[in-house]
Protein backbone atom coordinates (compact mmCIF):
# COMPACT_ATOMS: atom_id res chain seq x y z
CA UNK A 1 0.00 0.00 0.00
CA UNK A 2 1.42 3.17 -0.95
CA UNK A 3 0.72 7.11 0.97
CA UNK A 4 0.72 8.76 -1.84
CA UNK A 5 -2.53 10.76 -2.10
CA UNK A 6 -5.22 9.74 -4.75
CA UNK A 7 -6.58 12.15 -7.67
CA UNK A 8 -10.23 13.01 -7.59
CA UNK A 9 -10.54 10.34 -10.77
CA UNK A 10 -9.45 7.59 -8.19
CA UNK A 11 -11.61 8.53 -5.29
CA UNK A 12 -14.62 7.95 -8.35
CA UNK A 13 -13.82 5.14 -9.58
CA UNK A 14 -13.09 3.25 -5.95
CA UNK A 15 -17.06 4.95 -5.19
CA UNK A 16 -18.85 3.91 -8.14
CA UNK A 17 -17.17 0.10 -8.01
CA UNK A 18 -17.93 -0.09 -3.68
CA UNK A 19 -21.30 1.23 -4.33
CA UNK A 20 -22.92 -1.35 -7.13
CA UNK A 21 -25.73 -3.26 -6.75
CA UNK A 22 -25.57 -6.72 -6.82
CA UNK A 23 -25.98 -8.42 -10.23
CA UNK A 24 -27.56 -11.53 -8.84
CA UNK A 25 -30.18 -9.38 -6.99
CA UNK A 26 -31.09 -7.10 -10.26
CA UNK A 27 -31.11 -10.06 -12.86
CA UNK A 28 -33.19 -12.22 -10.12
CA UNK A 29 -35.89 -9.28 -10.02
CA UNK A 30 -35.73 -8.76 -13.88
CA UNK A 31 -36.21 -12.89 -14.19
CA UNK A 32 -39.32 -13.37 -11.48
CA UNK A 33 -41.35 -10.04 -12.87
CA UNK A 34 -40.58 -11.83 -17.01
CA UNK A 35 -41.88 -14.96 -15.04
CA UNK A 36 -44.81 -13.30 -13.65
CA UNK A 37 -45.87 -11.86 -16.73
CA UNK A 38 -45.52 -15.24 -19.11
CA UNK A 39 -47.61 -17.25 -16.13
CA UNK A 40 -50.06 -14.28 -16.65
CA UNK A 41 -50.47 -13.67 -19.95
CA UNK A 42 -48.58 -16.78 -21.84
CA UNK A 43 -46.31 -14.48 -22.95
CA UNK A 44 -43.26 -12.30 -21.57
CA UNK A 45 -41.20 -9.33 -22.32
CA UNK A 46 -38.30 -10.18 -24.78
CA UNK A 47 -36.24 -8.59 -22.83
CA UNK A 48 -35.82 -6.72 -19.03
CA UNK A 49 -33.55 -4.47 -17.40
CA UNK A 50 -33.70 -4.05 -13.52
CA UNK A 51 -31.97 -0.89 -12.13
CA UNK A 52 -31.41 0.14 -8.13
CA UNK A 53 -31.37 3.46 -7.03
CA UNK A 54 -31.36 4.55 -2.70
CA UNK A 55 -34.96 2.78 -1.86
CA UNK A 56 -36.09 2.40 -5.64
CA UNK A 57 -35.90 -0.32 -7.95
CA UNK A 58 -37.11 0.16 -11.91
CA UNK A 59 -37.90 -2.78 -14.12
CA UNK A 60 -38.01 -1.90 -17.37
CA UNK A 61 -39.21 -4.13 -19.81
CA UNK A 62 -39.65 -4.64 -23.64
CA UNK A 63 -41.80 -6.38 -26.35
CA UNK A 64 -43.72 -8.01 -23.72
CA UNK A 65 -47.52 -7.55 -26.34
CA UNK A 66 -49.62 -9.94 -26.36
CA UNK A 67 -51.07 -10.79 -29.97
CA UNK A 68 -54.86 -9.57 -29.13
CA UNK A 69 -53.05 -6.31 -27.07
CA UNK A 70 -51.52 -5.28 -30.77
CA UNK A 71 -54.80 -6.15 -32.40
CA UNK A 72 -56.74 -4.20 -29.91
CA UNK A 73 -53.85 -1.20 -30.03
CA UNK A 74 -54.04 -1.73 -33.96
CA UNK A 75 -57.78 -1.37 -34.17
CA UNK A 76 -57.76 1.75 -31.51
CA UNK A 77 -58.30 0.40 -28.48
CA UNK A 78 -55.26 0.95 -26.80
CA UNK A 79 -57.38 1.89 -23.72
CA UNK A 80 -58.70 -1.56 -23.22
CA UNK A 81 -55.43 -2.68 -23.05
CA UNK A 82 -54.19 0.26 -20.75
CA UNK A 83 -57.33 -0.88 -18.46
CA UNK A 84 -56.85 -4.10 -18.70
CA UNK A 85 -52.90 -3.89 -17.77
CA UNK A 86 -54.03 -1.94 -14.92
CA UNK A 87 -56.60 -4.70 -13.60
CA UNK A 88 -53.76 -6.94 -13.79
CA UNK A 89 -51.40 -5.08 -11.52
CA UNK A 90 -53.97 -4.36 -8.94
CA UNK A 91 -54.92 -7.95 -8.90
CA UNK A 92 -51.21 -9.43 -8.70
CA UNK A 93 -49.23 -6.61 -6.90
CA UNK A 94 -48.70 -8.70 -4.01
CA UNK A 95 -46.69 -11.29 -6.30
CA UNK A 96 -44.48 -8.47 -7.84
CA UNK A 97 -43.69 -6.91 -4.48
CA UNK A 98 -43.19 -10.10 -3.10
CA UNK A 99 -40.64 -10.88 -5.75
CA UNK A 100 -39.03 -7.85 -5.01
CA UNK A 101 -38.90 -8.07 -1.29
CA UNK A 102 -37.64 -11.47 -1.45
CA UNK A 103 -34.46 -10.29 -3.65
CA UNK A 104 -33.68 -7.42 -1.92
CA UNK A 105 -34.53 -7.87 1.90
CA UNK A 106 -36.51 -4.77 1.99
CA UNK A 107 -40.29 -4.05 2.47
CA UNK A 108 -41.84 -2.55 -0.27
CA UNK A 109 -44.30 0.44 0.59
CA UNK A 110 -45.39 1.39 -3.07
CA UNK A 111 -45.60 -0.17 -6.65
CA UNK A 112 -46.52 1.37 -9.30
CA UNK A 113 -46.67 0.20 -12.96
CA UNK A 114 -47.01 2.12 -16.50
CA UNK A 115 -47.46 0.05 -19.79
CA UNK A 116 -46.65 2.55 -23.29
CA UNK A 117 -48.00 0.93 -26.29
CA UNK A 118 -45.56 2.16 -29.37
CA UNK A 119 -43.04 0.90 -28.65
CA UNK A 120 -43.96 -1.88 -26.40
CA UNK A 121 -42.35 -0.74 -23.06
CA UNK A 122 -43.50 -0.92 -19.47
CA UNK A 123 -42.17 -0.10 -16.62
CA UNK A 124 -42.42 -1.76 -12.75
CA UNK A 125 -41.05 0.70 -9.91
CA UNK A 126 -40.96 -0.33 -6.46
CA UNK A 127 -40.15 1.83 -3.13
CA UNK A 128 -38.24 0.35 -0.56
CA UNK A 129 -38.79 1.16 3.01
CA UNK A 130 -35.41 1.96 3.37
CA UNK A 131 -32.01 2.15 0.67
CA UNK A 132 -30.05 -0.81 -0.36
CA UNK A 133 -26.57 -1.14 1.05
CA UNK A 134 -25.20 -1.11 -2.29
CA UNK A 135 -27.69 1.24 -3.72
CA UNK A 136 -26.00 2.78 -7.16
CA UNK A 137 -25.40 6.26 -5.78
CA UNK A 138 -22.87 8.15 -3.10
CA UNK A 139 -24.01 10.62 -0.91
CA UNK A 140 -21.65 13.72 -0.01
CA UNK A 141 -21.99 16.59 2.34
CA UNK A 142 -20.68 19.76 1.48
CA UNK A 143 -17.12 18.77 1.94
CA UNK A 144 -17.10 16.08 -0.35
CA UNK A 145 -17.28 13.44 2.73
CA UNK A 146 -19.63 10.91 2.36
CA UNK A 147 -22.62 11.11 4.34
CA UNK A 148 -23.70 7.77 6.39
CA UNK A 149 -26.87 5.58 5.07
CA UNK A 150 -30.32 6.00 6.64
Amino acid sequence: MTNEPTTGTEVQIAAEEEFHPSGEMLAGISTAIVGLYREHFGKGPTKAKTYALDDVVICVLRDGLTTVEKTLFGRGRGDAVREMRSAFQDAVADRFTSAVESATGRRVIAFMSQAHINPDLAIEVFFLDRSLPANGSLELDGNGERVPAQ
